[in-house]
């Protein structure tokens, strides 16, 4: 008798997030995981306790390493030394491409954070302990517009973060959603799936231009911002 396969929570959650990225949350079931993963309905209810939590679990856990990755990045580009206003819009211009870099690292959670509304996986009845880390995802989210509004425009007031918000999260989705969403063979749901050198580019662009332009309302500090590298 073959020995049964050893519990590993983490190994449900790829699955799971490999299930989600290729045929949405409707088709994950708790019977499909069990088959997919050797591992027993039982095991996956004691680990996660419902379908739903363990959905939820999914999405923040890769929402988390995005944000993760995104962080480093914009980190890496203030450390290059050069002037501050120059670094701010190298800072700003990598948290755009930060999804780029995702899809080759994470494809499959790539895939179904830019393919799955969060409100699909994470539906009304959350337990305390995700709607607890759904609460502080959305706070380091907000620290880092936030901080990418300071350093550009010396504020943080709502319209900065709109614009930061418009650089970092719309036009990325413009430029890379459809992508990441094509329709894909199972085996190449967890390849790398790179984002044509062009949409960079262009998505590149595009928030340099829109850097230029301070946002509304007061003006706070009001540098001359480059629109290339230098």
């Amino acid at each position: 008798m073959a020995r049964p396969r050893v519990h590993d929570p983490e190994l449900i959650l790829d699955t799971a997030e490999r299930l989600v990225a290729g045929s949405g949350p409707d088709g994950v079931t708790i019977r499909g995981l069990a088959a997919a993963t050797g591992m027993s309905n039982g095991a996956i209810y004691h680990s996660f306790g419902s379908l739903p939590a363990l959905l939820g679990r999914v999405w923040l856990r890769a929402a988390n390493d995005f944000l993760d990755l995104q962080s480093t990045l914009v980190q890496q580009a203030l450390n290059t030394g050069g002037q501050p206003a120059t670094a701010m819009v190298e800072a700003v211009v990598a948290a755009a491409d930060a999804p780029a870099v995702f899809a080759l690292r994470r494809p499959a959670a790539a895939r179904m954070l830019m393919g799955v509304r969060r409100e699909q996986l994470l539906g009304p009845d959350l337990p305390d302990q995700l709607a607890a880390d759904l609460f502080a995802l959305d706070r380091r989210l907000l620290a880092l517009l936030s901080q990418l509004a300071r350093g550009m425009w010396d504020r943080a007031d709502a319209a900065a973060v709109a614009v930061i918000t418009l650089c970092v999260v719309d036009l990325p989705t413009a430029a890379f959603r459809r992508s990441l969403i094509a329709p894909a063979a199972d085996e190449a749901i967890s390849a790398a799936t790179p984002i044509d050198a062009d949409s960079r580019q262009r998505l590149e662009a595009a928030v340099r231009a829109v850097l230029t332009i301070p946002p509304p309302g007061h003006p706070g500090r009001r540098s001359s911002i480059p629109t290339t590298k230098d």
